[in-house]
Formats: C-alpha cells, sequence, structure tokens
C-alpha cells in the first residue's frame, strides 16, 4: 500500500485524537471507562482497515516507548504488559475488523447496517483479547473478569458505536469530496 500526503496526514492525525483520548478516563475498578476506544472506532470508520490499524499501531507505539498516551496518563511497556494491556493490543484487530466497513474514497455507506456491526464484531474481539490477558495476568475467574471488565462497559460502548458510525460519514464526506 502507497500511502500518500493526505494518508499519512490522516493516520498521524487520527493517532494523535487517540493519544489525546486516552489519557482521560474515569477508574471504576480494574478497567477504566475510556474515550480512547470511541477514537478506535472513529479510526476504522474514517480511515478504513488498513489506514486505521496504522494510526492504532502508531498510537501503541508512542505509548510503548513511554509517553503518557494510556488511560490515567500512564504509558511504558509495563503497561502493555500488564492485565489490561490486552484491551489495548486487542485495538489493533479491532480497529482492521471496524475498517472493512469502508472502501477508499467512499463517502456514503452502500449498506447503513454494515459499519455498526462491524464496530460491535471489533469491541467483541478487543472483549476477548482483554479479558484473556486480564484472566492469565490477573488470576481471577472468568466469570470476574467478565463482571470486572465487560459488562459494566456494554452500555457505554454501545454509545461509543452509534456516535462513531453517525459521525463517520459526514466526517468522511468532508475528507474525500473530491
Amino acid at each position: 500500500m502507497k500511502l500518500k500526503t493526505r494518508d499519512m496526514t490522516l493516520i498521524a492525525m487520527m493517532a494523535a485524537l487517540i493519544c489525546v483520548a486516552g489519557p482521560l478516563s474515569v477508574f471504576v475498578g480494574p478497567i477504566p471507562i475510556t474515550l480512547s476506544n470511541f477514537a478506535v472506532y472513529l479510526a476504522a470508520a474514517v480511515l478504513g482497515a488498513k489506514r486505521g490499524t496504522i494510526s492504532v499501531a502508531l498510537f501503541l507505539l508512542i505509548g510503548a516507548i513511554g509517553v503518557p498516551v494510556f488511560s490515567g496518563f500512564t504509558g511504558g511497556l509495563q503497561k502493555l504488559a500488564g492485565p489490561t494491556g490486552g484491551y489495548l493490543i486487542g485495538y489493533l484487530p479491532g480497529v482492521f475488523i471496524g475498517g472493512l466497513a469502508v472502501k477508499d474514497g467512499q463517502t456514503s455507506p452502500e449498506k447503513k447496517w454494515l459499519l455498526p456491526a462491524l464496530l460491535v464484531a471489533a469491541t467483541l474481539v478487543i472483549y476477548i483479547l482483554g479479558t484473556a490477558w486480564f484472566v492469565i495476568q490477573s488470576g481471577k475467574t472468568l466469570a470476574a473478569a467478565l463482571s470486572l471488565c465487560v459488562l459494566p462497559f456494554l452500555p457505554g460502548d454501545a454509545l461509543k458505536i452509534a456516535a462513531a458510525s453517525l459521525l463517520a460519514w459526514p466526517i468522511r464526506r468532508a475528507i474525500y469530496r473530491k
């Protein structure tokens, strides 16, 4: 894939948006409520699978080197290796899956249900990877992990998916108008 200057700019801007959204969090247990997954949904919906994945990889790289872009203004490899790191790593396949709903240059949906459905699938992948990682790292049971790390977040994530699905097409029209 050859990236044009506009692509690189959009990737950098979306990575910056995720970096700004990530630290803004409310801790309600071991997993914080954060806006980073909303920004990841937007990356998928606006940039598509490949470019969105690059933007999330850039965000993870920035955080891994120690810049405090993860929840609670933290960063570093220890955050990725810790109990909540699986959710962050899960953003990579999640953004790719969600991004499959859009095509290069597309400014309106062919199938209105496809983007929200793929963002739900992306969230499921993020939950599976993150919860499995959490169980391994924390030693908690699967039931305990689901009650701590998944169930409290379902309503908020549903709202984030709806918002990203509604915002995606106007943003894409503004970016990709010919």
